[in-house]
């Protein structure tokens, strides 16, 4: 696609766009508020109070051209004294006559000077005279001054006769309204946006095997619909497991027990040249039981606890060393994480004795996870297996190339069983080449709850 700067802006906003339901909720929000606002307040501002500051305006002008022009049409003190009160009481001006005085030369105007344009425009229509006004030097007057030839006619008005004093008021209670249906529209939206994290925090507890007892469903009815259909979806998965967990037990007692009658009469047989063989076809049966079961249980109904991770460790280490390994552990003392002991220690257990029955030298290690978590590496310096086959290995009896896929004992179910273990923690586990020549296989356990 060819980039235009349409499409580069659109790319640059949605980098800088919240990605949360909660920040775009917000935005929504605030945004057509924000807009609704500012057209409010250009709106009156256009046509109401530049509209009434202009008519005040004129109105300030035009008693202030028939002061100047009645002083004009008769410039004598007494004339001036009528002037003066009749200014005075109808019109609310007070005027003085500076003899021998002339217009100062420095002017102020105001932050904004829209009252100053109005007021100077209104003037100009009017005058025919030169004349200075001030605006800022008196909170509640307006001081006009107009030049005569034997002197400056000083006239001082009130503010409210130039401008609409009361705008701001206006615009006051618009903000605080404004901000008021903005806090009420924020407590809503976070309410239903709290209700949609309770859900997602649930499904993803239930994803790694925690139960949450106190989840009920709440918010907005589509939200309190798709609750309910999780809670109902998770009822109908647990019951599932539960009816697994007791079949599996059943196939587990069924076929073990004429096994356990095989080897009671294998023992009791006289010896005979195959009996060493079928003791052995016996054990690799058995260990195939195992994992078959191990495979489908995936110990998903076990509780979880807070584990050290270097004890964890430890134990897998000494399993593989009785596999002929040399094994070593890298793990800080202190480092634990939430998750499902029994479970987590099979799928160690496989990648560790997968490890040491194909490389004489294993490594254990663990770190702290940038990002929150845990990450676990199991390494060694066998032939390792290539980056095409990676995903390979981890399908249920999958056998990869003979260096490597020689499962003497099992069916090709260790790598598929600790990738489900691992994601059943919400992690996963992922292969890449090792430093010590072979295979390493990396866990990713996010920071779960106990």
């Amino acid at each position: 696609m060819r980039l235009t700067p349409f499409n580069v802006w659109a790319r640059w906003m949605k980098r800088r766009l919240p990605t949360s339901l909660w920040g775009r909720s917000l935005l929504i929000i605030i945004i057509p508020v924000l807009i609704m606002q500012g057209a409010v307040t250009f709106v009156f501002f256009d046509a109401h109070w530049q509209k009434v500051t202009s008519r005040l305006s004129e109105g300030l002008a035009g008693d202030v051209a028939w002061a100047a022009e009645s002083y004009q049409d008769d410039p004598t003190p007494e004339n001036l004294a009528i002037i003066m009160d009749r200014a005075q009481r109808n019109m609310q001006l007070s005027i003085a006559f500076q003899e021998a005085r002339t217009l100062p030369e420095e002017s102020s105007r105001g932050a904004l000077g829209v009252v100053d344009r109005t007021l100077e425009a209104a003037l100009k229509s009017r005058l025919d005279q030169p004349f200075w006004y001030d605006t800022t030097r008196y909170p509640a007057y307006v001081d006009i001054r107009v030049q005569e030839p034997d002197g400056v006619l000083r006239i001082i008005a009130p503010r409210e006769r130039a401008v609409a004093t009361q705008a701001h008021i206006f615009v006051l209670w618009l903000m605080i309204a404004t901000a008021l249906l903005l806090a009420v529209a924020v407590i809503f939206i976070r309410n239903q946006v709290r209700s949609i994290e309770r859900l997602a925090a649930a499904a993803e507890a239930f994803g790694r095997g925690e139960a949450v007892p106190r989840f009920k469903p709440n918010g907005a009815r589509e939200v309190r619909a798709a609750a309910q259909a999780f809670l109902d979806m998770r009822e109908r998965i647990q019951r599932h497991i539960d009816q697994r967990t007791a079949m599996l037990a059943s196939v587990s007692h069924d076929l073990r027990t004429p096994l356990t009658r095989l080897r009671l009469e294998l023992a009791l047989a006289p010896p005979f040249k195959r009996a060493e063989s079928m003791r052995q076809d016996m054990d690799e049966m058995e260990h195939m039981i195992d994992e078959y079961l191990a495979f489908a249980r995936g110990e998903a109904g076990e509780p979880t606890q807070s584990v050290n991770i270097r004890n964890i460790l430890e134990k897998a280490a000494e399993d593989a060393r009785r596999a002929g390994a040399e094994v070593e552990v890298i793990a800080p003392d202190d480092l634990s994480i939430a998750l499902r002991p029994m479970a987590f220690r099979r799928a160690l257990n496989n990648l560790a004795g997968n490890a040491a029955s194909h490389g004489e030298k294993v490594r254990l290690s663990a770190r702290d996870l940038p990002s929150g978590g845990v990450e676990i590496i199991i390494e060694d310096d066998g032939p390792g297996i290539p980056d095409d086959m990676h995903e390979e290995a981890f399908r249920p009896f999958s056998r990869l190339d003979p260096s490597r896929s020689q499962n003497r004992k099992g069916v090709g179910l260790g790598m598929a069983i600790a990738r489900d273990v691992a994601r059943g923690h919400g992690g996963d586990i992922t292969l890449g080449r090792s430093d010590l020549g072979g295979l390493k296989a990396s866990i990713r356990l996010p920071a779960g709850k106990e």
